[in-house]
């Protein structure tokens, strides 16, 4: 379905945060990966978990839940076997599950996607695993993949960190269960260091050691761990958050957002520094932000790197901005769900905003006074393309239309009725 996002002059209301659907996907793994019952309280409901869901279920785990809570029974080192796995368009997962479906002879990974996910590479995991004695068969680098593992060694391990960090977390993942120690070399550079450390929380509060060092480039894990059955709460989502406190930092609006922990560990909590750079009126305090937006904003220049699924939002915020923005160190954004520059800025440009690309920044000469829209748009089947390009909307000239705006279902389902019930116009169409 598409979306239809009428200009908007204000925004008005109170909302809670999406649970974190990071954090929702990490305890599920975790947790099936005990060899007990797990509780994760206040889950994210989105593609990503579902996906999640479904593929640890697939694996042997028992999973229950109600409105509140899922209770999972694992499978701890022993994933029961399983000829296919549908990991839907969710890349975290699949690189997550792959280095899991490797305990197991033979698993084929289908390709559900194959102009968004299918697209995307995965060597850099592929290469580590392969030198863990699993052998892989796969396209490209790409989706479809098939994996033939069974008893995946352990020892010295390097892989690249330089398009995702999510192989090296996938990595920390499996090493703790096999038999021998490990060590991680992390090689080049590495992206999206604060999502490890994420990685690295969830780890520990399931009862794994891992050393990391400094830099985290380089780690030593101990083998024949078992992950302990706990209960976990997951966090308010700063991501999904980003794209609401953007479209209240561009409107006259007086919007609060709560359950956003002022000492998360998402790197995205950034996002409330951007917009406090770019003058918008805002408050954050008891896990609180408050904005009481002008709509008047002014340039900055931020390290993107930082905040990997914010930078979306900010730069929609950044377009009505006085002066030129600039967002670097962002080269990652080109390989999620769609190349997050070319495309995004492709997009932003229909509209009327006046953006420029480098290999690894995004640079947006800001237009106070608004922009054009009155015109249909391609957000590349991507999430957060979807929420930024809302945020645009907003403040057109003339309404815009997003097109399968419904795959905004990937993180944040209830985005749209979240910013409807602020007073938006939006409005779904076939």
């Amino acid at each position: 379905m598409d979306m239809i996002v009428t200009p908007t002059g204000k925004l008005n209301g109170e909302i809670q945060a999406l649970s974190s659907k990071n954090y929702t996907t990490r305890y599920l793994l975790v947790s099936a990966l005990s060899e007990g019952t797990s509780t994760i309280l206040y889950p994210a409901h989105s593609e990503d978990g579902e996906a999640m869901r479904r593929c640890i279920r697939d694996l042997g785990a028992v999973v229950e839940e109600d409105s509140e809570k899922i209770v999972i029974t694992g499978f701890g080192r022993n994933p029961h076997p399983t000829k296919e796995l549908d990991v839907g368009n969710a890349g975290a997962v699949l690189r997550f599950i792959m280095s899991i479906a490797a305990l197991l002879p033979e698993v084929n990974f289908i390709n559900a996607y194959p102009e968004s996910l299918g697209k995307r590479p995965h060597d850099d995991l592929i290469v580590a695993l392969e030198s863990m004695g699993v052998e892989i068969e796969h396209t490209n680098g790409r989706l479809p993949m098939t994996i033939k593992g069974g008893n995946p060694r352990g020892g010295k391990i390097k892989v690249s960190g330089h398009v995702s960090s999510q192989f090296l977390s996938s990595l920390l993942f499996l090493t703790p269960l096999l038999d021998e120690d490990s060590e991680i070399e992390v090689l080049h550079d590495l992206k999206s260091k604060v999502v490890i450390g994420q990685t690295l929380e969830v780890l520990a509060q399931a009862g794994i050691v891992i050393e990391a060092s400094e830099d985290l480039m380089h780690y030593k894990i101990p083998g024949k761990q078992k992950y302990k059955a706990q209960t976990y709460t997951v966090q308010g989502d700063y991501p999904g958050s980003a794209a609401i406190l953007a479209a209240a930092a561009v409107t006259e609006s007086d919007v609060v957002v709560h359950r956003l922990m002022e000492e998360s560990k998402q790197g995205e909590r950034a996002v409330v520094d951007v917009l406090r750079a770019m003058n918008v009126p805002l408050t954050h305090e008891n896990g609180v932000v408050h904005v009481k937006g002008n709509g008047r904003l002014t340039a900055v220049e931020f390290d993107g790197d930082e905040f990997t699924d914010g930078v979306l939002a900010m730069v929609a915020a950044a377009v009505f901005a006085e002066g030129t923005s600039r967002f670097y160190n962002v080269e990652n954004l080109r390989y999620k769900e769609c190349d997050r520059i070319t495309d995004y800025l492709a997009e932003l440009r229909k509209a009327g905003a006046r953006v420029e690309e480098k290999k690894d920044e995004i640079i947006v000469h800001g237009r106070p006074e608004g922009v054009e829209g009155g015109v249909e748009i391609d957000a590349h089947y991507d999430h957060r393309v979807i929420m930024a390009l809302t945020v645009v909307g907003l403040r057109s000239a003339a309404p815009i239309r997003i097109k399968d705006a419904h795959h905004v279902a990937k993180s944040y389902p209830i985005y749209f009725d979240h910013l409807k019930a602020l007073g938006a116009k939006v409005e779904w169409v076939d």
